[in-house]
């Protein structure tokens, strides 16, 4: 199998709501895989207030004294005037690039000259947005994550023909972030209102399973603010074919259990590494790939068909 080691991996933001000390311990181990770029940050629910500013930047730095590429990822939704206060400080830190996630951070970078990361939730689909988006100073760009693989592929040829050269990184591995809303639908499961929540998507370091009626399969995972697949995406199996599109960087998803196993396996599968009989699921979730291959989200082709 052809090596793919120029494809970079990245560990995406934590999308859950953890404790002080399992960030910590999370990116003090993180410090020591084989990932090139890291982001940090509360991209979800401003209510979760344990990390502050200043508690990214401290592991930012270390894990930018490690090696790694640290980049600041800024919330999806924004719905007050306090998350603007906090989205200025992020966007001004002076330090680290910031992957914008909603048009208030992209203003805000953009104005002040900064470069920056543009988010999958951007929804770039076309050369014409992504050459707004170079002309504004991103420097790398996300895929929406429902782009099939030969959407992308042809959106990467007509970027190139157009000249535009701007790294793509596509969603490898993690359950898939689908939607966010004002109302917290964890917070509704526990029959609280959302301004009085008692925090109680910190009980789900992995969210929230939502299955269907017969509960015979888990259709979403509920994280708050924010609706995710049930299952797992997982594309090892495609980072050959990713590095061959033009794709820069896959990026993986953190869990709370078992990523240094998921660290590991696409780390071997970039390398060419991957044994042809390696079980599909690292850790304890169902596996999908439908998007990547044009299909609905939560089929896995690499089962037998029927």
């Amino acid at each position: 199998m052809p090596t793919s080691a120029t494809l970079q991996l990245s560990l995406g933001p934590v999308l859950f709501y953890w404790t002080r000390e399992r960030y910590a311990d999370f990116y003090r181990e993180a410090a020591d895989w084989p990932v090139e770029i890291v982001y940090l940050g509360e991209s979800v629910c401003s209510r979760r207030r344990d990390m502050k500013l200043d508690d990214w930047l401290g592991i930012g730095r270390e894990l930018a004294q490690s090696g790694k590429q640290v980049v600041l990822a800024s919330q999806t939704l924004i719905e007050s005037e306090a998350d603007l206060r906090d989205l200025r400080k992020l966007c001004d830190n002076g330090e680290f690039t910031v992957e914008a996630n909603d048009q208030s951070a992209l203003q805000r970078l953009a104005a002040n000259g900064l470069p920056f990361v543009a988010g999958a939730a951007l929804n770039l689909y076309n050369p014409a947005a992504i050459s707004v988006m170079a002309r504004a100073g991103m420097q790398r760009w996300q895929a929406p994550v429902e782009m099939s693989r030969d959407d992308l592929a042809r959106l990467l040829a007509d970027s190139k023909a157009e000249g535009l050269d701007r790294p793509c990184e596509v969603f490898a591995y993690g359950h898939l972030p689908l939607a966010w809303s004002s109302r917290c639908f964890t917070a509704r499961r526990h029959q609280k209102p959302k301004d009085r929540c008692m925090f109680v998507c910190q009980k789900y370091p992995e969210g929230l399973a939502l299955r269907t009626q017969e509960a015979s399969k888990e259709v979403f995972t509920l994280n708050g603010i924010q609706t995710l697949s049930g299952a797992c995406q997982d594309l090892r199996h495609e980072v050959s074919d990713m590095a061959a599109m033009g794709v820069a960087v896959a990026r993986l998803s953190p869990r709370a259990e078992g990523m240094a196993a998921v660290v590991a396996a696409f780390d071997a599968a970039r390398r060419g590494e991957l044994p042809a009989a390696d079980p599909l699921a690292l850790v304890e979730a169902e596996v999908c790939d439908g998007y990547w291959h044009g299909r609905p989200g939560m089929d896995n082709t690499r089962l037998p068909a029927g």
